[in-house]
């Protein structure tokens, strides 16, 4: 079992790679959306929302994990 210290710091490393993600999935989008016109609209808006589906998923794993090193009851 890991100690809460290392529940912590992996906690916030899932929160630091979601970081980016938040920030990168919709502007991916928006160049889709801007370019409707072009052959890849799909493939883009695709990766966009896959970037923003797995910020979303990183960000719960990173918060769940800080959650149980915050308010583990180890006895």
């Amino acid at each position: 079992m890991a100690t809460n210290k290392e529940l912590l710091s992996k906690g916030v490393k899932y929160l630091f790679g979601a970081l980016p993600l938040m920030f990168i999935g919709p502007s991916v989008m928006y160049n889709a959306f801007m370019n409707k016109k072009n052959d890849f609209h799909y493939v883009v808006l695709s990766v966009g929302c896959l970037l923003c589906i797995t910020a979303v998923v990183l960000a719960f794993i990173g918060l769940n994990t800080i959650v149980k090193a915050v308010f583990n009851d180890e006895k």
